[in-house]
């Protein structure tokens, strides 16, 4: 349930109103517009009478909110989150990143490479997978903790914030100096784990899952934000369709729908969605033209040789291309 207090009520009035709603058990979401200020309630709001709510002089409506996700749907936060992703940089709200690197964290000198080369493109953000999830046992799983180390030795020499990926929320003491932690997409329903994050306060970029709907999704970051952390980035990364040409299929229309449902940041990871280097450029422009918040790009000096997804990475020489072609759309359409 929303309540939607009316333009001049007194910020006295507002915090007895929330200390009545609490009283009744229930938790209250304040969210402070410039002009409107509307009060979110979670929790049995058959407790609330609608007529005696309505009735009182500072309100101005009152809507029961059917869909389950409730601190993370548009109607209790209806100006866009902005979430600060560290070094200043933030991502929502007409702020606009993109994060870059290789699938894999390998050494030193790749990340040290990747991260000058794609920060002076434009690519303020560093990412690289320290622990990763492989379908087959065989594959390459990631340095784990020395991964995590060699992005820290970069971050200090590039100033990127840096994004990685978490499996276990026992491993959470090592991401102390990760900027944004990243849930997979075969970790998007680890319940367990979200809840874990959703007591922290670093930002949290929740991929879609294989084959997941939208609702699912919102769903997951609801399970973060009811811990307490709002700091939410979502991230279409593509899903598994009767397609075979594309590693998943993108789905474009996810963007401008959860922006409808959601106050969320909403990127596009075109370099998973398609599984070619070949179509990140066009999807990326796509995703970007779709009202993306942000994009995920994967780079990597040397993708024939790399330790996972080369066929999907871009050279540094592209990703350059790319990010010139990403503000010619922006440009447009901001104009």
């Amino acid at each position: 349930m929303i309540a939607i207090l009316k333009p001049g009520t007194s910020e006295k009035q507002r915090d007895s109103l929330c200390d009545w709603f609490r009283s009744m058990g229930l938790e209250v979401h304040v969210s402070q517009g410039q002009f409107q200020c509307i009060i979110g309630l979670i929790g049995d709001t058959t407790k609330v009478d609608i007529n005696l709510l309505e009735s009182l002089s500072i309100i101005e409506s009152v809507k029961r909110i059917t869909e389950p996700f409730k601190n993370a749907n548009r109607k209790f936060h209806t100006q866009d989150s902005v979430v600060d992703v560290g070094g200043g940089l933030k991502i929502g709200g007409g702020h606009f990143e993109v994060i870059a690197g290789p699938c894999s964290v390998e050494s030193d000198e790749q990340m040290l490479e990747v991260g000058q080369r794609t920060k002076a493109a434009g690519g303020n953000l560093l990412r690289g997978g320290a622990f990763k999830p492989r379908t087959s046992p065989y594959d390459f799983q990631g340095l784990h903790g020395e991964g995590l180390n060699i992005l820290r030795r970069v971050k200090q020499v590039t100033g990127q914030p840096i994004v990685t990926e978490i499996m276990n929320a026992n491993d959470l003491p090592l991401f102390e100096d990760v900027d944004i932690i990243q849930v997979g997409a075969r970790n998007m329903q680890n319940f367990d784990l979200l809840k874990e994050l959703g007591r922290t306060d670093k930002a949290i970029l929740i991929k879609r899952g294989l084959a997941n709907t939208l609702k699912e999704l919102l769903m997951s970051a609801e399970y973060v934000m009811a811990g307490g952390n709002e700091k939410i980035i979502l991230c279409e990364r593509g899903i598994r369709t009767f397609e075979t040409y594309t590693r998943n299929t993108l789905d474009l229309s996810a963007i401008p729908m959860l922006h409808e449902l959601t106050h969320l940041p909403v990127i596009a990871d075109p370099s998973h969605g398609t599984g070619k280097a070949s179509l990140v450029l066009p999807m990326a422009l796509a995703a970007v033209a779709a009202g993306a918040d942000g994009l995920m790009i994967e780079v990597h000096p040397d993708p024939e040789h790399a330790l996972s997804d080369g066929a999907q990475s871009l050279r540094p020489n592209q990703f350059d291309d790319l990010m010139q072609r990403v503000r010619k759309i922006r440009e447009v359409i901001l104009a």
